[in-house]
């Protein structure tokens, strides 16, 4: 972001008692680039929404902003939401209060325009660009600035210092926007070796468990920064499968794990997990006169049990991207969110014009990768197949029946197809499932043989002198 010398230069004369912008360039007697309205539309979506900040202050941050009350409500919303707080224009109004700050921000009409300035906060990250970019510009004057003054007051012999002097200033000015992603191929090595060192000696964990012992040790669990795709044809039991999953991390392991439901609601959605842990079949939860005394005792049992268990889930309808990357954010901000399970692809919305589906879902593929990437969690995403194995003889899926988008299949690192004989011959292997590892980017793949109990939403693994896998 932008670095701290800056804000004195493009603020030398500014009232910040009044928030005016009064000032202009002394050496250009121009007024520094900035856009007030991008400014106020940026603050305005913040106020309007918890995702909208999420987004924008992943983008810029209270140095960006060129007017010194807009720095100063952009702090205020920040310190709330990093406390986990509500955030709108009456509960920032008391935060500025309790500072000292809100008449000099303009009181609570101000902070009430500012909502009023936009309709939606859906385009702040886009008003959020813009304000960064005039920033960029303000830090290029002050660099420029700077090297012009010490060209006119340096002597001729000092030439070359002051070459130098001049780089070092345009690398300050670019250092806090550009990020040491590189790091030389020496220590890198030596910590993965010692990683592996450790890993051998039983001293790290082995990643997110995923409840089944012949995955685990396969996969060493689900790894951070993995994208994982299970995927399989409707009522093929994929869903089940993802909250297995999300069942073995949160609630057998406590690590924080979120759940995006986008096909069932939340009810739905714990009928299932009630089901699966207390072995009370789901017919029975949809029914109530079959609810025994005996089974209400084993679900309060279960409810108390319940209690801290680090699971969320979120059913919102039409859920966008930009909303699922910013609760995560906040997710692995509050709680150290370890797990994230998106049940499924294809039903997620973008929110804009596309011009052809396979690009959509290509774009939502390629994005869950990188958040699996920034925020160091395994992220599991289900998706459809085609119809392909339904014209197959032995109605095998494979990896090219991915629904809608090769970018999936490239993208993911692990890729596990469900297949349930079963399904389509009542004699062929009853209860059983396969677990097809179609792709493992960093080891062996496998197929495993689950025993898949329907009836109370959940797999399990078989024995192992009763696998019947191929």
């Amino acid at each position: 972001m932008a670095s701290e010398h800056y804000t004195d230069f493009s603020h030398p004369e500014r009232k910040s008692s009044s928030g005016r912008a009064g000032s202009r360039d002394t050496l250009f007697d121009r007024v520094p680039p900035h856009d007030d309205d991008a400014e106020m539309a940026v603050l305005g979506g913040m106020l309007m929404s918890k995702d909208a900040i999420g987004e924008v202050s992943q983008m810029i941050d209270v140095t960006d902003f060129y007017q010194p009350k807009h720095q100063t409500i952009y702090q205020a919303i920040i310190t709330l939401f990093a406390a986990s707080q509500p955030v709108d224009a009456v509960l920032i109004a008391n935060q500025l209060l309790k500072d000292g700050d809100l008449e000099k921000v303009g009181g609570t009409d101000y902070l009430h325009s500012l909502v009023a300035s936009v309709p939606t906060a859906a385009n702040a990250t886009y008003y959020a660009d813009i304000v960064h970019q005039r920033a960029i510009l303000r830090n290029v004057i002050v660099a420029g600035t700077k090297i012009a003054q010490m060209g006119y007051s340096a002597e001729g012999s000092q030439a070359e210092e002051i070459v130098n002097l001049a780089q070092a200033e345009v690398y300050e000015m670019s250092v806090g926007k550009v990020r040491q992603d590189y790091e030389a191929i020496g220590p890198v090595v030596q910590d993965t070796l010692e990683q592996l060192d450790k890993l051998q000696n039983g001293q790290v964990e082995r990643g997110v468990p995923t409840g089944f012992r012949s995955i685990d040790d396969v996969t060493q669990g689900l790894q951070p920064g993995q994208m994982v795709v299970v995927a399989g044809r409707p009522a093929m039991g994929k869903s089940t499968l993802g909250v297995d999953f999300a069942r073995a991390a949160s609630l057998h392991h406590k690590m924080a794990t979120v759940i995006f439901s986008l096909e069932m609601s939340k009810n739905e959605l714990a009928q299932r997990i009630i089901a699966a842990e207390t072995d009370i079949p789901l017919v029975a939860l949809r029914r109530a006169d079959d609810i025994s005394s005996e089974r209400w005792k084993v679900l309060n049992d279960f409810w108390g049990k319940l209690q801290d268990a680090p699971l969320f889930i979120d059913d919102s309808p039409n859920m966008s991207l930009m909303e699922i990357r910013a609760k995560c954010r906040r997710l692995k901000q509050t709680n150290d969110l370890k797990l994230i399970v998106i049940d499924y692809l294809q039903l997620m919305s973008s929110g804009k014009q596309v011009e052809s589906r396979q690009q959509e879902v290509s774009e939502f593929s390629r994005a869950l990768k990188l958040l699996a990437k920034e925020l160091e969690v395994p992220v599991v995403a289900l998706s459809q197949l085609n119809r392909g194995p339904e014209a197959r003889t032995d109605r095998k899926p494979m990896l090219s029946d991915l629904r809608e988008s090769g970018s999936i299949e490239q993208d993911a690192d692990v890729v596990f197809l469900v297949n349930r004989p079963d399904f389509y011959d009542k004699e062929d292997r009853p209860g059983e499932a396969d677990i097809i590892m179609a792709k493992h980017r960093n080891g062996p793949t496998d197929t495993f043989t689950l025993a898949f109990i329907g009836e109370k939403s959940k797999f399990k693994d078989m024995p192992q002198d009763q696998q019947g896998g191929v």
